[in-house]
């Protein structure tokens, strides 16, 4: 017996030994090279333009409204967020009644409510409360133009009081990321001390910075949405401004993905067996213009420089990863309409010029030299450079990193009267980040995005009959009208929509490129090496 039990013990302990617990699963990590020149802030609001909402604000945090980045067959739309649902109040067309998500938790640990909803619109609207933000309030203003007040009706319910009827008030409220009041409070409502360890509701949660260099994100295992749980451990996100550094670091396996790759590197990671992947979305390359101070207060001059580019020249330059711009939208879009179309005509652009006694036409721009959805900004200036020059002006550029120059279109034309033009590119994915910002007069900057001070009596009362028009096919109907006057006086001087370009490595699964500006990493997996 004393054999048999010793034998019986021997395969016991051959069996443990044979049997290695299971080892550990390696952390899944998606790295991604940003065109940003620096990290996003992570205070709520983010900087670095839409590119900072795209990797760090829509990450981080939620807002009341999000947009469905679900599909790549049609232009992204919006969808419930924090809110479940919205309706306007039938007896008062000012007001929107908002449905609060139940059961949501910062990732601090306290849950949402209605009253985390009024501290936040505090914090970025009411001067003087404990939690205001000064640089967060210049972040939102574009989308608080017509905001007037809030109204918690319960604890799971608010509602928004708007300065005049607006239909389109639910898309502003996508732009606006609501951050936890009690992780606020705990370093004294510190912006600075708050983005250095944020709290908010998003699909990641904050892991650690290193100033100028990364931000690390890990999965919220507790997020509300279920489905959108991200699939990898860990984000990486890394600030790389030069095309040709962010392509050297995919070929060389230091990140996984990378925006706007350089358009004469993309045959060689084709070969490389990287995923380039592209689909029109709702954005254009293009500049603002002065109409106050400087020749483009001319309706002539403008259209002289529209018609002044040869846009196939730019869509070649870019490797065919863009569509000609002829106006503000894309044929694609439903109030596209009947715009003029500004075919290339160096003569009749050198005649506009010489009938507004501008021969030649002393032009300045503010461009930067990379940037959120610049795309590749010092050679497309140059050639806009070239091809305006050939037609008879002369322009000179003022160059700054994107922040700088995002902050000159913030503080409008007052600030900056040498400036005629402005060459940010713009998302339009709703109407009145397409429209109605950039051409309606309670716009002007500072209040709003209206930067070069475009005004119309016959565009207002355009823009308030949209807000004021509740019925989606009577509003098309308005929002029609007002793309083709925007076109009719060269509102803007138009280049090319971007087609997103981005290059992945083949390691990269489940992405979904969704006609958006923004995008949805959270599907993403990332295949062992």
């Amino acid at each position: 017996m004393k054999r048999l039990t010793f034998c019986l013990g021997a395969v016991a302990v051959l069996a443990t030994v044979s049997t290695p617990p299971a080892l550990a699963q390696p952390e899944t990590v998606l790295r991604v090279a940003m065109t940003a020149g620096d990290i996003p802030l992570t205070a709520g609001m983010p900087d670095q333009g839409f590119e900072g909402w795209r990797f760090v604000g829509y990450n981080l945090y939620d807002s009341l409204v999000l947009w469905d980045l679900s599909r790549d067959d049609r232009i992204a739309d919006i969808k419930p967020g924090l809110a479940t649902s919205w309706t306007i109040d039938p007896n008062n067309t000012r007001r929107w009644i908002f449905n609060i998500r139940q059961g949501v938790t910062f990732h601090d640990g306290s849950p949402l409510t209605a009253a985390d909803i009024a501290w936040n619109f505090e914090r970025l609207t009411r001067e003087g409360a404990p939690q205001f933000n000064a640089r967060q309030f210049a972040f939102a203003r574009a989308y608080l133009g017509n905001f007037d007040s809030l109204e918690v009706v319960d604890d799971h319910t608010v509602a928004f009081i708007t300065k005049q009827p607006d239909s389109l008030f639910p898309y502003s409220l996508s732009f606006l990321m609501m951050v936890s009041p009690r992780r606020s409070a705990e370093v004294n409502n510190d912006a600075d001390a708050f983005a250095r360890n944020p709290s908010g509701t998003g699909p990641y949660r904050f892991s650690r910075m290193v100033p100028g260099e990364r931000l690390e994100l890990v999965r919220n295992p507790t997020y509300w949405d279920t489905a959108r749980v991200p699939k990898h451990d860990r984000l990486v996100l890394l600030p790389m401004p030069e095309a040709s550094t962010r392509t050297a670091a995919l070929l060389s396996g230091q990140v996984d993905w990378i925006e706007a790759p350089a358009p004469d590197a993309i045959p060689r990671l084709r070969s490389s067996r990287m995923q380039i992947v592209t689909n029109p979305y709702p954005h254009n390359w293009a500049y603002q213009l002065n109409f106050v101070d400087g020749p483009f207060a001319d309706v002539r001059v403008r259209r002289a420089a529209n018609y002044a580019l040869n846009r196939p020249d730019f869509r070649e330059m870019l490797g065919g990863v863009a569509l000609e711009s002829y106006a503000n939208m894309p044929p694609s879009s439903p109030y596209y309409g009947n715009p003029v179309r500004y075919e290339y005509d160096p003569a009749r652009a050198r005649a506009l010029l010489r009938e507004a006694n501008c021969l030649p036409c002393r032009v300045t721009f503010a461009i930067s030299t990379s940037g959120s959805g610049q795309m590749q900004p010092l050679p497309m200036n140059e050639l806009v450079k070239s091809q305006l020059e050939a037609a008879g002006f002369q322009v000179t550029f003022q160059v700054m990193d994107w922040n700088a120059l995002l902050q000159v279109g913030r503080e409008g034309r007052e600030r900056h009267q040498d400036v005629h033009g402005i060459n940010i590119s713009r998302a339009l994915q709703d109407p009145f980040n397409a429209l109605m910002r950039f051409t309606w007069t309670p716009q002007f900057t500072p209040r709003g995005s209206n930067w070069g001070h475009y005004s119309s009596p016959q565009m207002d009362a355009l823009i308030d009959r949209a807000l004021a028009t509740f019925d989606p096919a009577e509003r098309l109907t308005v929002l029609t009208q007002m793309h083709e006057r925007m076109s009719e006086d060269a509102v803007m001087l138009w280049v090319v929509h971007d087609l997103n370009p981005r290059a992945l490595s083949p390691r990269v699964r489940g992405f979904v490129q969704a006609q958006s500006w923004f995008q949805d990493l959270t599907p993403i997996t990332i295949a062992p090496r």
